[in-house]
């Protein structure tokens, strides 16, 4: 499971700026302005193989009168779920009591604590650490976040604080067979699905939204196949999320998440599909797990809005043509037990073993129906593919100039190797290498002969030019 990083510290430290930093986006919004960041932001980042859930919280003022109110509601979550709690301080605005009241609350928390000291460029980063020593969490990691310096050494050490990765055998013990994590909004009816499925009131269920604040693991089996039910809280948008308790079951959701095979999201058929929706779709999307859509309460629904349903699958989630859609009704069962044909599917696809002989022998058919376009008169040449990884499929691909392949023609591959090699449920990450050139940098040096040929041709050509 994904160890999880929380970022604190007062306002316009640079904590936003760091977490696009560290997941390489620009979802977190930032300005030089303090007090930006109102409520917690959840992000996935991976430096190398080293992968992680990064969370930004609001800055702490530091004042005695508002500091328990805001540790309370808005950090405090964070930073007891959190495994690794960056400090963040500013390098040019120097120690300030703010400062120090901070680290006297967050060293009460007893967690792995690193003081980062933020905007060190154009500074002598040594010098403008000297104050912060005083407040004992150890020497300062200098990183300039706004131009991404210094990050990857402070991942280095975040690393060094953690303990070593879980083994998967252990985690296969812990929870085997197929995981299956239930997805979606709240009230979208994920523990009645559940329920469903099991038999048996195991999980509460009620009308009432934000039942279920934690992942509940049950395990359950089927026709001779194990499988690990993994029910999440639902996911709503932060601007009605008002408890700190279910502020933070976004974290929980995403380690589900990361921790099954096989995600089946629930949709709503009656209250339609939401932003809100489409964000965690591109979470599950992000961590590569296999995909099942559930479009939950069909029953009742009148033929044209089933049509309208379909419709407006179709124009808003588009990027989720490889899924498998079920169209089911937890309360009374309706389409439930096909959900587990299109889960074994899914996996399969996710698992399947591909030979570098086949995928070179497709790429060479995909070459020839649809030729790489040209890049200053050159043509792109795709050599030959052999899969790099599963859970998700992932397919390398070798050639020359692939840094120059548009992103069209990157989705036409990609669709050319799933449709030929008939993977349903499962996205397919491709990776595009380009072979050093041997000759790079190295002057060809002429024969006296050729020289002599150089050079009369050069005559010629001034001769003519005259």
């Amino acid at each position: 499971m994904k160890p999880v990083i929380a970022l604190v510290g007062r306002p316009n430290v640079g904590k936003s700026t760091l977490f696009n930093q560290l997941t390489r986006s620009r979802d977190a919004l930032v300005a030089d302005m303090p007090g930006l960041t109102r409520d917690r932001q959840y992000g996935v980042g991976r430096v190398g193989e080293f992968g992680y859930m990064v969370v930004d919280t609001g800055g702490l003022s530091g004042e005695a009168e508002t500091l328990d109110t805001l540790m309370a509601r808005q950090t405090l979550q964070a930073i007891q779920e959190a495994d690794v709690v960056l400090f963040l301080v500013d390098a040019r605005d120097g120690l300030s009591a703010a400062d120090q009241t901070i680290a006297e609350e967050l060293r009460g928390f007893n967690k792995q604590l690193l003081l980062v000291l933020n905007k060190t460029d154009g500074i002598d980063a040594n010098s403008a650490a000297t104050d912060f020593f005083s407040l004992g969490l150890g020497t300062p990691v200098p990183v300039a976040a706004a131009h991404g310096r210094g990050v990857n050494r402070l991942m280095d050490r975040v690393r060094e604080l953690l303990p070593e990765a879980e083994d998967r055998d252990e985690d296969e013990e812990r929870w085997p067979g197929i995981r299956i994590a239930f997805v979606g909004r709240p009230n979208a009816g994920k523990s009645t699905l559940i329920n469903r499925i099991l038999g048996e009131e195991r999980v509460l269920a009620t009308d009432l939204p934000g039942t279920t604040r934690d992942s509940v693991y049950v395990p359950f089996e089927r026709d001779e196949q194990i499988y690990t039910l993994i029910d999440t809280a639902g996911v709503r948008r932060r601007s009605r999320v008002h408890e700190a308790v279910e502020k933070f079951s976004v974290v929980k959701t995403l380690q589900a998440v990361e921790a099954a095979h096989v995600v089946i999201f629930l949709l709503d058929a009656r209250q339609g599909i939401a932003e809100q929706d489409a964000h965690l779709l591109g979470m599950v999307m992000e961590a590569g797990r296999s995909l099942v859509l559930a479009i939950n309460k069909w029953d009742g629904l009148t033929p044209d809005d089933r049509d309208q349903v379909r419709m407006e699958l179709s124009l808003k989630l588009p990027f989720l043509d490889f899924a498998e859609r079920r169209f089911i009704s937890a309360l009374h069962g309706s389409g439930v037990g096909d959900l587990f044909g299109a889960v074994q599917r899914a996996h399969e696809s996710a698992s399947a073993d591909v030979s570098t002989s086949l995928l070179t022998r497709l790429l060479e058919r995909a070459i020839a129906e649809h030729q790489p376009p040209l890049v200053r008169g050159r043509r792109i040449k795709l050599r030959y593919a052999h899969q790099g990884g599963r859970n998700p499929p992932v397919i390398v691909i070798h050639g020359n100039q692939t840094d120059q392949l548009p992103g069209s023609y990157k989705r036409y591959l990609t669709n050319y190797f799933r449709q030929h090699l008939q993977l349903v449920g499962t996205p397919i990450r491709m990776e595009f290498r380009t072979g050093e050139n041997p000759y790079k940098d190295k002057r060809n040096t002429l024969t006296p002969r050729q020289q002599h040929k150089r050079k009369r041709m050069m005559r010629h050509v001034k001769k003519k030019g005259r």
